[in-house]
C-alpha cells in the first residue's frame, strides 16, 4: 500500500539524535518498533497496573496488554487512512513506558513528592526512558529513536518542561507545545486509539471485577445501542458473550467513525505533506456525535469505576507505598542500585528508579524498607 503524501515517510524522517547507518532490511520506524519491543521498560509493562493492580486477577488489563490493543487499533485505522502503520505501532508500544507502578495513583504520588523538584509527568518520563534511562547500546544512552517516534511519545507536556526541552533540543520534539502546532497524523491517531482502547477494556474489566453491573451500562447511549443490536440478532445470547459482542461492535463503530471523520477533515485541509498536516490543526478525530458519546462513556467510568470505593482504597494504599519509597531512598541512596545512587540529582534519581518499578517489585521494596506488609 502506498502512503498518503501527508503521512510520515520513513525516508523523510528528521533522523536520530545520534547518527547511525540505515539498517539493511528495516526502515527507521520499523527499527524503532523493534528497539522498543526489546527494551527492559517494555517488558516491565506486563506487571504494571492499568486500573486493577497486577495481583488482583490474571485477566485484567496491564500496561502491556493495553499498549498492544492500542497498537492493533492504531494499525487498523492507519491502514485505512494510508498513514504509516509502523510509526503508529512504535508510538503505541512506547507511549506508556514512563508510567509508574500503580497507575495514575503512583503518578500522582510521585508528582507530589517531586513538586519542588520539577514535578513528574508520565509522558515526559516515557521520553526520558527512550532518550536516557534505557542502557543497552555502547555509543549512547537510551534507544536513539527517530524524531517522529519521540514526538509521538511526548503526548502531553507542561509549558515549563516544554521550554526546558526546547532549550536543550532547539526545534525538537517539544517545539509544538511552544508554538501550538500538532504532532504527525500518526501521533494524533495514537492519542485517539489510546482513548478508544481504554474506554472499551475498562468496561470489560469493570464488569469482570463486579464493580460495574452490566445493567447499569444501559444508561450509556454508545454501549446500549450495540447491546440492543446484539440481542436483536442473537435473542438467546446471555452472559459475557453479550458484553463481548456489544464491546466489539462499539469498537468497530468508533474505528469507522474515526476513519470517516478524519478522511473528511484531511480532504478539507488538503495538507501537501506531513509538515503541512502538523500546521493544519487536529485532523484525526471523532465525529461530533461520537465525541459526545465517548465523553459520556469516560464520565461514566470515572464515576462508577475509577472512583469506586474499592478502587479508591487501593489507590490510597498505593500512594502511601510510593511516598514511603521516595522518602526511604532519599534518606539512604545506597538502598538503590549504584547507577541511581551515584547520581548528583538525588530527587530525580529516586523518581526515575520508582517510576521504573513494577507493581509487585514496588510492594516488595516497600515491605523491605519499612517492615510493613501490603494489605490485600
Amino acid at each position: 500500500m502506498s502512503l498518503a503524501p501527508y503521512a510520515s515517510h520513513a525516508s523523510l524522517s528528521r533522523g536520530r539524535r545520534h547518527a547511525e547507518e540505515p539498517a539493511p532490511t528495516r526502515d527507521a520506524f520499523q527499527r524503532d518498533r523493534d528497539r522498543i519491543v526489546h527494551s527492559t521498560a517494555f517488558r516491565r509493562l506486563v506487571y504494571k497496573t492499568q486500573v486493577f493492580l497486577n495481583h488482583e486477577g490474571d485477566l485484567f488489563r496491564t500496561r502491556l496488554t493495553h499498549s498492544l490493543e492500542v497498537a492493533q487499533l492504531g494499525r487498523s485505522i492507519a491502514r485505512a487512512l494510508r498513514l504509516n502503520e509502523d510509526l503508529v505501532e512504535a508510538i503505541a508500544l512506547a507511549h506508556d513506558l514512563g508510567h509508574t507502578p500503580f497507575g495514575h495513583a503512583g503518578q500522582d504520588a510521585l508528582d507530589a513528592c517531586m513538586q519542588d523538584h520539577g514535578g513528574f509527568e508520565h509522558n515526559l518520563q516515557s521520553l526520558r526512558v527512550v532518550d536516557e534511562l534505557e542502557q543497552r547500546y555502547p555509543r549512547y544512552d537510551g534507544l536513539n529513536l527517530s524524531f517522529e517516534t519521540r514526538e509521538g511519545i511526548l503526548k502531553h507536556c507542561s509549558r515549563a518542561n516544554a521550554e526546558r526541552l526546547e532549550a536543550a533540543e532547539p526545534d525538537g520534539v517539544a517545539r509544538r507545545f511552544c508554538d501550538r502546532t500538532q504532532p504527525s497524523l500518526e501521533a494524533q491517531l495514537c492519542n485517539l486509539a489510546d482513548e478508544i482502547a481504554y474506554n472499551a477494556h475498562d468496561i470489560d474489566d469493570g464488569v469482570r471485577s463486579g464493580l460495574i453491573d452490566i445493567e447499569l451500562l444501559g444508561e450509556l447511549a454508545l454501549f446500549e445501542r450495540y447491546r440492543k443490536e446484539t440481542l436483536d440478532e442473537y435473542p438467546a445470547l446471555r452472559g459475557r458473550r453479550v458484553l463481548y459482542e456489544a464491546i466489539r461492535r462499539m469498537l468497530s463503530a468508533q474505528v469507522y467513525d474515526v476513519i470517516d471523520a478524519t478522511s473528511a477533515a484531511v480532504r478539507s485541509a488538503s495538507p501537501s505533506d506531513a509538515d503541512a498536516a502538523r500546521k493544519a490543526g487536529p485532523l484525526v478525530l471523532f465525529s461530533e456525535t461520537m465525541r459526545r458519546e465517548s465523553s459520556e462513556l469516560k464520565r461514566f467510568l470515572f464515576r462508577n469505576l475509577y472512583r469506586h470505593p474499592r478502587v479508591m482504597a487501593t489507590t490510597e494504599q498505593a500512594k502511601e507505598v510510593v511516598r514511603d519509597l521516595f522518602e526511604g531512598y532519599l534518606a539512604d541512596a545506597a538502598q538503590m542500585p549504584e547507577r541511581y545512587a551515584e547520581r548528583a540529582d538525588r530527587h530525580r534519581a529516586v523518581a526515575d528508579y520508582i517510576a521504573g518499578m513494577t507493581d509487585r517489585f514496588a510492594i516488595r521494596e516497600y515491605e523491605r524498607l519499612t517492615g510493613r506488609r501490603w494489605i490485600e
